[in-house]
């Protein structure tokens, strides 16, 4: 009876500290809100539609991963910055001079900002690329396939880098 009820004492304090973690490692600490501003493409290429693709993917993210709420203003994290990369390059050469294979490259300024603990707020860099054949197209839907993984790998990024302390 008494390994049945400390058993059950164990079981318990474990699930109610699932409160202070969670199984993405988020520290989310006293917050519970966030807000995610308009992420501005100021690069020199223009890809139409990226800068509201990226805001949601970085909203879907956190909003997936934490129980922290999404507000439009006044926000305990705050999450802006501007997309400053897009460019396609070519990466390796066949022995004709043409490109055997292709990069796009998109990089984020992100600029967090935690108004219950500042020592936590950063401003930084991310950036990922999408490798491609040379002599295929980045258009339709292998454009959205790249953008989707760009994203998702730069979003994650910036979930480690605010929310985590790995």
């Amino acid at each position: 009876m008494k390994f049945k009820l400390a058993l059950c004492l164990i079981i318990s304090f474990s699930l109610s500290s699932c409160k202070y973690y969670s199984f993405t490692g988020a520290d989310t600490g006293n917050a519970e809100t966030f807000q995610v501003n308009f992420f501005q493409n100021t690069a020199q290429l223009i890809e139409p539609g990226i800068d509201r693709d990226f805001t949601l993917a970085l909203q879907d993210l956190i909003q997936n991963q934490t129980k922290l709420s999404l507000v439009n203003n006044n926000g305990d994290l705050v999450y802006e910055g501007e997309i400053t990369r897009y460019y396609v390059a070519p990466m390796t050469a066949t022995s004709d001079s043409r490109a055997a294979e292709n990069r796009l490259t998109i990089a984020v300024n992100v600029r967090f900002f935690n108004t219950l603990e500042p020592e936590k707020d950063f401003e930084q860099n991310f950036s990922f690329y999408f490798d491609f054949p040379g002599n295929a197209q980045l258009t339709g839907a292998q454009k959205d396939e790249a953008i989707e993984e760009v994203f998702l790998r730069i979003t994650q990024d910036v979930f480690n880098a605010s929310l985590t302390n790995w």
